[in-house]
């Protein structure tokens, strides 16, 4: 059996795709940001400081007045440990966020940076690819440099917890699919509202500070549904070695929340820039 790879595998998509959809380009697209964002690198510390401030709270200030907390493995582990692993899922999640909302709206809407792209041998689909691509980089980043700071603060305790990166990049791939996709629907920047609308909230209800079991049965069931509290319980399992065969479940919930933000994202750029 033949198994296709680099060129040959995007020379299928080539041929399967409608003409004009996707051309094989989308790596020029991360290329473009990268080279736009080469002189900005404090917009990449600003994504960092924010949960590394929160970790340093809990480590040194609020964290100290709260008792131990209970893993997912059922043993006792300090709060910060408990936090931690949350705060790098949500440092992934805003940095893909910010990414494939505010700087996709802008280029929408208002740059007709996306109009530009079209005329060349670029497709919609190049430019969903490439530009959630780039968003995940960017949170992929805030997570590494995250990890780090957790490394260094003793919070790493289990080599499972090496796998926490790829798990950041998933929750990064999920979050910009599904953020690109909402940015076409914005039409101003006051809509932007409701994106932090669904944001904050999932931020701080995710099970971020504190377990499932303090939410009512009702409202376990809503927080359950939340993308972040799927990344957060991986995060959290596998800091510290806690494996179990119902985390495919919560990587198969990210995994498709992916492909429909890919799918809507080129769906609707297609849509608005083709017609």
């Amino acid at each position: 059996m033949t198994v296709l790879t680099g060129p040959a595998r995007r020379g299928v998509l080539l041929r399967v795709l409608p003409p004009g959809l996707y051309a094989g380009r989308a790596s020029k697209i991360v290329e473009r940001s990268v080279l736009a964002y080469s002189r900005m690198w404090l917009v990449f510390a600003s994504g960092v400081l924010e949960p590394l401030f929160y970790l340093v709270a809990f480590q040194i200030g609020f964290g100290r007045l709260v008792g131990d907390a209970t893993g997912p493995d059922g043993a006792p582990m300090s709060y910060v440990a408990f936090v931690a692993p949350a705060l790098l899922a949500s440092s992934a999640m805003n940095g893909a966020i910010f990414d494939s909302t505010f700087n996709v709206f802008f280029k929408f809407r208002y740059a007709k940076t996306y109009d530009a792209m079209l005329a060349t041998p670029i497709g919609p689909l190049d430019i969903a690819i490439g530009e959630i691509s780039w968003a995940v980089l960017r949170g992929g980043l805030y997570s590494v440099a995250f990890f780090v700071v957790m490394a260094v603060m003793g919070l790493v305790t289990s080599p499972w917890a090496l796998l926490l990166i790829p798990v950041a990049l998933l929750i990064a791939l999920a979050f910009a699919a599904v953020g690109m996709t909402c940015a076409t629907f914005l039409r101003s920047t006051s809509q932007f509202d409701y994106i932090q609308l669904a944001v904050v909230p999932m931020f701080l209800f995710s099970t971020t500070f504190y377990p499932l079991s303090v939410y009512p049965e009702v409202l376990r069931i809503v927080v359950q549904c939340s993308p972040l509290y799927h990344g957060i319980q991986l995060m959290r399992e596998l800091a510290v070695g806690a494996l179990h065969p119902g985390m495919i479940g919560h990587i198969a919930y990210l995994a498709a929340l992916t492909a429909l933000g890919i799918w809507g994202a080129t769906r609707r750029l297609s849509g608005l820039l083709l017609r």
